[in-house]
């Protein structure tokens, strides 16, 4: 299991959510890249140096630090579309090769290089800039209905990282929640949602959000007021 590259993103404008700008255009770069936890969300600050989201209410903040996709699931893609697709093209700071990102538990942890450590949080959820990015009519429901999100992490330990470095899983917690069921469940499959808990490394926002979805539907009715 390696990183094959490290990503950032090259501002540029962004019609599709009418913002000024977006960093969903990451591409490849040479050398070591300092990554450490950013602030809360909000900020546009991401886990790795130089890098920065700019639809700050829905990107960004220490759970969605760094954004890994594989190198394997980009080749369906590719295969799929009928295009190359770039290490980069989703969006992804860093492209894997050799690792089941889509099932990676949700609180595992990966040692990228000799210092970083880095903690899944959850999955990837497409939006229009993802969309108009790739060009693809319908990419949203394409992508939803495939599961194959990609992985966002925390940053565990700082440190840094470049395009070769062995990745290595040094932590596996003891339930059976991945990426892909995370993404299922709050996506087009809600009857897993009660599964979902099980992981108490899931963000904040989607325990949160399950737990309305899921109160609402044992009622009966909406879920209570918090």
């Amino acid at each position: 299991m390696k990183l094959l590259t490290v990503n950032i993103g090259r501002p540029r404008p962004n019609p599709w959510k009418g913002l000024d700008a977006t960093g969903i255009d990451k591409r490849p770069v040479d050398g070591p890249v300092f990554v450490g936890a950013p602030g809360p969300k909000g900020t546009g600050e991401v886990g790795l140096a130089g890098d920065r989201v700019y639809d700050v209410k829905h990107h960004g903040g220490p759970d969605q630090a760094v954004y890994a996709y594989a190198r394997e699931d980009l080749d369906a893609w590719q295969a799929e579309l009928g295009r190359p697709l770039a290490n980069g093209v989703f969006g992804e700071n860093l492209t894997t090769l050799g690792l089941d990102v889509n099932g990676a538990l949700i609180g595992e942890r990966w040692r990228v290089g000799p210092d970083t450590v880095l903690e899944v949080s959850g999955p990837r959820v497409p939006c229009a800039t993802f969309q108009g990015r790739l060009e693809q009519e319908g990419w949203i429901k394409r992508f939803t209905q495939a599961a194959v999100p990609g992985a966002y992490l925390r940053v565990v330990e700082p440190g840094e990282v470049r395009a070769g470095d062995r990745i290595g899983i040094v932590h596996r917690p003891d339930h059976e929640v991945t990426v892909a069921l995370v993404f299922r469940a709050m996506t087009l499959e809600p009857d897993l949602l009660p599964l979902l808990p099980a992981a108490d490394a899931l963000p904040d926002d989607i325990r949160e959000s399950v737990h309305r979805r899921t109160a609402g539907r044992s009622s009966g009715g909406p879920a209570p007021s918090r």
